[in-house]
C-alpha cells in the first residue's frame, strides 16, 4: 500500500498485517462515529418552538458500545501473540544468529564485531560508527546498551524498535530478506542532538559479508560468537 517503508525482514509482513488490521478497524469506527455525529448535529439542531428533553441513556446501546470494542481488543491481542512471541521471546532467537554489540550514546551508534580471537570485549574487536553491517538471509542478534540516556534502536524497514536503557543489555534479533542500504535511527528524544543520531544498515550477501569481516580484520564467520558464548558456564 505504500504507507509503510518497504519491508526488508522476515517478520515485517506479520507486523504490517496487524497494523493494517488495526487501521481498518479504527478507520471503520472513525467513519461510523463521525457519520453518527453529523446525523445527530443535523437531526437535533436547534429549532424554534422545539423543547429539549432529558434522558438517562440507553442500557442496550451502552452494552453494545462497550462489548464490541472489548471483543475487538481481545481479537487484536490474540492475533498479536504469535508474532510477538516469535519476535520478542528470548527462546525465539535462532541458535545460529550472528551477534553484534550495539552501544548507543549521545549522539551516535557504535556497532562492535568480535575480533579474530573469537571473544567480544578484547583489543581486536572491530567497531563501526553509525554503520551496521549484516548478512542477508541469516539471523542477526543485536545486543543493545546505552552509555548515558535512554535511546531507541529503530530500523523502520526491518520493523525493529527496541529501547536501549542504561545499565541493561537488550537483545533484539531479525533477519534481512534483501540486500541494500537502510535507515538506522533513534526513536527516543535523547537530547539536543537527537535529530543527528542516525546511521545506515548495510545488508550484504553472505559471501560479501564474510569478505567484509575479513577486510575489516573481524573474527569468525556467522554464528561463531553466539555458539561460543553458549558454551560458557
Amino acid at each position: 500500500m505504500g504507507w509503510l517503508p518497504e519491508a526488508a525482514s522476515t517478520f515485517a509482513d506479520s507486523i504490517d498485517g496487524i497494523f493494517y488490521l488495526i487501521l481498518a478497524i479504527t478507520g471503520v469506527i472513525f467513519i461510523a462515529v463521525e457519520a453518527v455525529l453529523l446525523w445527530f448535529a443535523v437531526k437535533y439542531r436547534h429549532r424554534d418552538g422545539r423543547k429539549a428533553y432529558h434522558t438517562h441513556g440507553n442500557i442496550r446501546v451502552e452494552v453494545v458500545w462497550t462489548a464490541v470494542p472489548a471483543v475487538l481488543v481481545v481479537l487484536i491481542g490474540v492475533l498479536s501473540v504469535r508474532p510477538w512471541l516469535h519476535i520478542r521471546s528470548p527462546d525465539s532467537i535462532p541458535p545460529d544468529a550472528y551477534a553484534i554489540d550495539m552501544t548507543a550514546k549521545q549522539f551516535e551508534w557504535n556497532a562492535t564485531y568480535v575480533g579474530p580471537d573469537g571473544a567480544m570485549g578484547t583489543d581486536d574487536d572491530v567497531t563501526q560508527r553509525n554503520q551496521l553491517h549484516i548478512p542477508v538471509g541469516r539471523p542477526v542478534v543485536v545486543m543493545l546498551r546505552s552509555e548515558d540516556v535512554i535511546h531507541s534502536f529503530f530500523l523502520p524497514e526491518f520493523r525493529v524498535k527496541q529501547d536501549a536503557v542504561p545499565g541493561m543489555e537488550m537483545a533484539v534479533w531479525f533477519q534481512a530478506t534483501r540486500t541494500g542500504e537502510f535507515n538506522l535511527a533513534c526513536a527516543e528524544l535523547c537530547g539536543t542532538g537527537h535529530t543527528r543520531m542516525g546511521g545506515r544498515v548495510i545488508v550484504h550477501s553472505a559471501d560479501d559479508f564474510d569478505a567484509w569481516l575479513l577486510a575489516e580484520g573481524a573474527g569468525p564467520p556467522l554464528g561463531a560468537r553466539l555458539a561460543s558464548s553458549t558454551d560458557q558456564p
